[in-house]
C-alpha cells in the first residue's frame, strides 16, 4: 500500500499541489476541462490522497490525467491553497517513468509530443518554427499553409532579416555552438532519458498493437485517432 503514493512525493510539484485538500470541489467548478471532458479534479486528488495503489495506477494507465489544460485555474481558487494541476502534472511523469502512458489513447499521444516538439528543441532550438512544422499533420489549416512553408522564406523574410540566418533576431538559425549547449542541458537534466524512455515504453507498445515499433505509421495513429469517447 501506497508505493505509488510514495513516488509522487518524490515530486516537488505535488508537495506543493497537495497539502491540505478538504474536497470542496472548487477546483472542478472552476475547470476548463472539466466542462469539457469527462473529467474531475476533485475526485483526482481524492484517489491520490487514499494512498492506494491499485486506485493510483488506474489513475496512471487511464485518459483522465491528460485531459488537464495546465491552466492552473485551480490554484488562485482553491480555499486550502491546493493546486490540482500540480498534483496531474507529478502523476503525468510517474506515468511516464513507468510506462503506464501508453495504456490510454491520450498518453500514447506523447511519443507525438516528444517527437513534434521534443525533437524540433534538440534539433533546432526551437519547439516550433514554421519549416520544421509538417503540413499534412495540420490539415486544419488548409492549402494555404503548405503554400507558405514552401514559400516561408520569402514570407517571414519580410519580418525579419535574420530568418533562418545565423546571427541575432527572431526566427535565426541556432548556432552549433547553442544546439551544443541544448544537448547538454538536456543529458545533465535528465530529459535525453525522460526523451528516450518515452521512446521505449512506445516502441513495446506500438509491438503490441501489431506495428513494426514505434515507426512513422505507429506515430501518425497515435497522432490522428480520436476515439470520441472522452466527454
Amino acid at each position: 500500500m501506497g508505493k505509488y503514493f510514495d513516488m509522487l512525493m518524490e515530486d516537488v510539484r505535488l508537495k506543493e499541489g497537495l497539502t491540505a485538500c478538504m474536497n470542496c470541489g472548487v477546483c472542478t467548478a472552476v475547470c476548463p476541462a472539466a466542462g469539457v471532458y469527462n473529467y474531475d479534479p476533485r475526485q483526482i486528488v481524492s484517489i491520490v490522497q487514499m494512498r492506494d495503489d491499485d486506485s493510483i495506477e488506474e489513475l496512471l494507465k487511464s485518459d483522465t490525467i491528460w485531459y488537464c489544460g495546465e491552466c492552473m485555474s485551480c490554484r488562485p481558487r482553491c480555499p486550502r491553497g491546493n493546486t490540482p494541476g500540480y498534483v496531474i502534472q507529478a502523476l503525468r511523469t510517474l506515468s511516464q517513468k513507468l510506462g503506464f502512458f501508453v495504456e490510454s489513447e491520450k498518453g500514447r499521444q506523447q511519443l507525438a509530443l516528444k517527437r513534434a516538439i521534443g525533437d524540433n528543441i534538440l534539433r533546432t532550438g526551437y519547439c516550433l518554427t514554421p519549416r520544421n512544422i509538417r503540413p499534412e499533420l495540420h490539415p486544419e489549416q488548409g492549402t494555404v499553409w503548405k503554400w507558405i512553408i514552401d514559400n516561408d522564406e520569402q514570407i517571414y523574410g519580410r519580418y525579419t532579416d535574420a530568418y533562418g540566418k545565423e546571427g541575432a533576431g527572431a526566427l535565426r538559425k541556432c548556432s552549433d555552438q547553442t544546439l551544443d549547449e541544448i544537448h547538454k542541458i538536456f543529458e545533465i537534466t535528465g530529459g535525453k532519458a525522460f526523451f528516450d524512455t518515452i521512446e521505449h515504453y512506445s516502441d513495446i507498445k506500438a509491438r503490441e498493437m501489431g506495428f513494426d515499433g514505434a515507426d512513422e505509421d505507429y506515430f501518425m495513429e497515435v497522432y490522428t485517432h480520436n476515439s470520441n469517447q472522452h466527454y
